[in-house]
């Protein structure tokens, strides 16, 4: 719904109102999946929670830049999409460079908060450094 609203608004969104309607979208279905099992198995979900939310970030950070310049066949979906809607996103406020700077600092902080973990956190690294790195 606020997707939705935000694309009738009538102005775009500033950066902040992006962070906060990405976070409630796909930022919360990966919040949830990395909060899940801490939560069922009593354990903190905290360290998985701050992952989560960098991991989340971004990934549509990720998506925004994929927007831009990714492959339509690679992708499997019409890109740019967003420019042609005037549609605000983290790369229209951010630039390229900086939208991938800003997603670099996310992965850093979720490999950041995974810390407690140790090594048995190797593949949640792996995710956090996939999510910038994909094609699609």
């Amino acid at each position: 719904a606020q997707d939705i609203a935000a694309e009738t608004a009538g102005r775009p969104l500033t950066l902040e109102e992006i962070t906060e309607l990405q976070a409630n979208k796909t930022g919360a279905l990966i919040r949830w999946s990395a909060e899940a099992g801490a939560i069922l198995g009593q354990a903190d979900p905290a360290p998985l929670s701050r992952y989560a939310t960098a991991l989340g970030l971004a990934f549509q950070i990720a998506d925004d830049i994929l927007d831009v310049e990714g492959d339509e066949a690679a992708a499997g979906k019409r890109l740019q999409k967003d420019a042609g809607m005037g549609k605000a996103t983290f790369v229209s406020h951010l630039g390229l460079s900086g939208a991938r700077a800003r997603a670099a600092e996310l992965v850093a902080e979720a490999e950041a908060a995974l810390e407690p973990y140790g090594e048995a956190a190797g593949s949640l690294r792996e995710a956090a450094r996939f999510v910038v790195a994909r094609d699609r």
